[in-house]
């Protein structure tokens, strides 16, 4: 293994530092805080945590995303977990989290993965998927970071390192979920942008065995992402928007860098909103047969709250991130569970996000209704009474003092200009509801002295009112 640790030393330049997991696991600049040292006190403390809570006879699985390095850092990872004692299964290539994270649910084993999921190329992170195949709640980051450092001894026997493909299960498993057959009739074009994502080579592949007719762009693996980023948001999908305005009766599938998070384009070239495709999945499902509630968080649309109002369907509400949402389908019969960011996941499935079955049953949707997305859209905004229009400012502080003070000080607020406020909520930050079709909700971001501060309304007058109204 000498030539693997040469190759990390040369990206190492960091010293030890306070490393800290957000809602989805560590990332830092590779080079930097990203190091070699760090990973190791990573692997060991999340080791650790392994040996204490499950003992040796855990399996640990390792991914990694396309991203400068991961592949090797996967690889170191690897080896010194086998070397503590564990049996560890590693991808033997590019691999989705949501892929990895199945492999969990089926082999009763935790798996780490190497990516920083949409951050900029410069960035690389580690997640950890506990046994349960979502995203590790606080309680489990926070013994891990108890662990940096703390060395632990090794098994009695050396363990054992394999290599395999984990997406043959997974292909198995989306095939009782997802109706192929019913996706085939669908009228639309698909336009699949690759976005130089791990999505490459899983995606693409299903469509090609189930004969499904594509066409794609980006379809090779790009550490770089293209000079852009790996964020199937409408800035960084121009390219794709261009094919779907050019193509009559098409629309557009991205993924994220770890192909955890879904980016859709309708016949229009629009971006349609995961709110909006959260809102459509859940009236399909209940259609299909689907019975239970449906989460979403704290900073997801009222769009939601409404449709489901209409279709008698219970709303589990949650903090931001889908550790919470994932929390929250483990423990509730569970339709659907997503956030605004571009994450769901669905009754049968993994409480983890994933962007590969939301991008099938969109098609599946379309396929079995025998409607455009456009018209799918149109259905939910009538259910729902209105359609919901969204904006965010984010306000950078000095402090967390001055954050808490905000915060305070909004909670006492009792109404914003000529709105009343209705409700508050306090679960992440501070909502206000200001009747059934507008709300603010501050919040602080979790990484940085800055407050996030999200508008919706039922329409742009308002929406502008709302931000000239508002200060703090």
């Amino acid at each position: 293994m000498h030539r693997l640790y040469a190759k990390i030393k040369r990206y190492s330049e960091g010293i030890k530092l306070s490393i800290t997991f957000g809602t989805d696991g560590w990332r830092a600049i590779l080079g930097k805080d990203f190091n070699d040292e760090n990973v190791k006190r990573v692997t060991l403390a999340i080791g650790k945590y392994v040996k204490d809570k499950f003992g040796y006879e855990k399996p640990i699985l390792i991914g990694y995303d396309p991203r400068k390095m991961a592949d090797v850092y996967a690889e170191m990872c690897a080896d010194i977990l086998r070397n503590k004692g564990f049996t560890v299964y590693l991808s033997g290539k590019i691999v989705p989290t949501p892929i990895l994270a199945y492999n969990a649910q089926i082999r009763n084993a935790c798996a780490i993965m190497f990516t920083a999921s949409h951050n900029p190329p410069e960035y690389l992170g580690m997640k950890f998927i506990p046994d349960y195949a979502g995203p590790a709640t606080s309680e489990i980051t926070d013994t891990i970071i108890e662990n940096l450092d703390k060395d632990f001894k090794s098994s009695a026997v050396t363990g054992a390192l394999y290599k395999i493909d984990f997406g043959l299960k997974y292909f198995e498993h989306l095939s009782t979920i997802i109706n192929y057959d019913l996706v085939r009739r669908i009228k639309s074009k698909i336009i699949f942008d690759g976005l130089y994502s791990a999505s490459i080579g899983y995606f693409d592949k299903l469509l090609e065995v189930q004969n499904i007719p594509f066409t794609a762009l980006h379809l090779y693996h790009d550490a770089q992402f293209g000079g852009g980023m790996p964020d199937p948001k409408p800035r960084f999908l121009k390219e794709l928007i261009e094919k779907v305005e050019l193509q009559p009766n098409s629309i557009g599938l991205a993924n994220d860098g770890d192909a955890d998070r879904f980016g859709i384009i309708n016949e229009n070239g629009e971006y349609v909103s995961p709110n909006e495709i959260i809102a459509i999945l859940l009236k399909y499902l209940l259609g299909k047969g689907y019975i239970g509630s449906v989460v979403k968080t704290v900073g997801s649309s009222i769009l939601i709250d409404n449709v489901a109002k209409k279709l008698g369907v219970n709303v589990i509400e949650t903090p931001v991130g889908f550790k919470y949402v994932g929390e929250a389908m483990r423990k509730n019969s569970v339709i659907i569970g997503g956030e605004e960011s571009g994450g769901l996941s669905i009754q049968g499935h993994i409480p983890e996000k994933d962007g590969l079955i939301a991008n099938l049953l969109v098609l599946e949707a379309m396929a079995s209704s025998r409607k455009s997305l456009v018209e799918l859209q149109e259905e939910i905004y009538a259910l729902a009474g209105a359609r919901f229009y969204t904006d965010r400012t984010d306000l950078k502080l000095d402090s967390q003092e001055e954050i808490n003070s905000i915060l305070s000080k909004v909670k006492e607020f009792k109404s914003v200009g000529n709105y009343k406020i209705s409700s508050i909520d306090t679960k992440d930050g501070v909502k206000l509801m200001l009747g059934d079709t507008t709300k603010i909700l501050v919040r602080p971001s979790g990484t940085e002295p800055l407050l996030r501060i999200y508008f919706e309304s039922d329409s742009e007058e308002k929406l502008a009112e709302l931000k000239e109204q508002f200060l703090i």
